[in-house]
Formats: C-alpha cells, sequence, structure tokens
C-alpha cells in the first residue's frame, strides 16, 4: 500500500528519465512513461506515487531491460548525490578515512538523510559492521522484483568513497516476500 501523502526525492525519476533518454531515446521514454506525471528538473521533494508509478511503467514496458535501465538509474542518482548533495570536503574526508570508518561516516549520513528516498518506508541503520540498511514498507518495492535502484545508489556510493570494488547484496526483499529490504554492503563484490 502506498501512502498518499507521502514525499520522495526527485531523483528517483528524474535519473530514471535521463537514463530512458541516454539508452532509448527521447520519443521511446515518452511512450513508456505516457499519462505520468513527471517532475521538471529543478523539482524539489514529488509524491512518492509519481516515482512509484514511473518505476512500474519502465517494468511493464521494458520487461527484459528494466533490471539494467533501473540498476543505471540508481547509480545515476548516486552520481548526482557526490556532485550535489555530498560537499566536497566530506567527500576528501570520507575517502581519507581508514575504510572502516569512512563506511561508518557514510552509512550515518545515508541514515539522516534517508527521508530523500524512502518515501512512507521505514530506514533504519541496522548494523555498521557489516553496513546493512533496512528499509521497511519500501514503496519502490515491487512484487516479484529485487530493489535493484536502492542496491545501485548504496553501491555507486560506496565504490566512490570507500570501496572501490564493493558489492550491495539485498538480503532480504519486500517485493520478493520478504519482510523487508535489508542491503548488506560488502568491501568486495
Amino acid at each position: 500500500m502506498i501512502a498518499s501523502g507521502a514525499m520522495i526525492g526527485p531523483n528517483a525519476v528524474l535519473q530514471v528519465m535521463a537514463v530512458l533518454d541516454a539508452d532509448l531515446g527521447r520519443p521511446m521514454r515518452d511512450r513508456v512513461l505516457a499519462g505520468l506525471r513527471l517532475p521538471p528538473p529543478d523539482s524539489g521533494m514529488i509524491p512518492q506515487a509519481e516515482a512509484v508509478a514511473v518505476h512500474r511503467a519502465v517494468r511493464a514496458a521494458l520487461p527484459d531491460r528494466a533490471d539494467a535501465l533501473l540498476v543505471a538509474a540508481g547509480g545515476a542518482t548516486a552520481e548526482y548525490i557526490l556532485r550535489h548533495r555530498i560537499p566536497a570536503p566530506a567527500r576528501l574526508l570520507i575517502r581519507a578515512l581508514p575504510a572502516g570508518l569512512g563506511a561508518r561516516v557514510l552509512a550515518r549520513a545515508i541514515a539522516r538523510h534517508a527521508w530523500t528516498f524512502a518515501g512512507s518506508g521505514r530506514f533504519r541503520l541496522a548494523r555498521l559492521s557489516p553496513v546493512t540498511f533496512e528499509l521497511a514498507a519500501n514503496p519502490l518495492a515491487e512484487r516479484g522484483h529485487a530493489c535493484l535502484w536502492h542496491a545501485a545508489v548504496f553501491r555507486c556510493l560506496f565504490a566512490r568513497l570507500v570501496w572501490r570494488d564493493c558489492a550491495v547484496r539485498e538480503e532480504e526483499c519486500a517485493g520478493l516476500g520478504g519482510t523487508v529490504c535489508r542491503f548488506v554492503i560488502l568491501p568486495r563484490g
């Protein structure tokens, strides 16, 4: 069930749009997302229902390519965050710290800003070693599918700032029958 008044960051949609434009072209993106309300590039927080509708439209229209497209959109979202939301001194500090400490600093920062990507879901930093995030009632979880967009965001952030060859394993997924979406960040893929 999707909370009607819940909000989510616009990059849950904007980066999907950018990936579709780059990969398929604007005319195909317009067909895939026809009839959906799409935020302008300078948008603030958007209704989470809009993000859910976009992710579901990609899965419905492009079932064979949706996983790769949503992973690319998650990576693009992380790149946006790195360029525009994490100040350069903070990026430098996290990179300069020993990896374990840098991972803890980044994990806590992600948890503090979960309101931007969790929507009506309930996010928590479950463990620091290994870094484990849990997202209960994940609004972007879709029955029958792993939560690849969130996993890609986390993987890219940790790969760029802490462990170049890290991997994210979704140990449990609400879309696949779990009670939460549980993401474990591993130093090596």
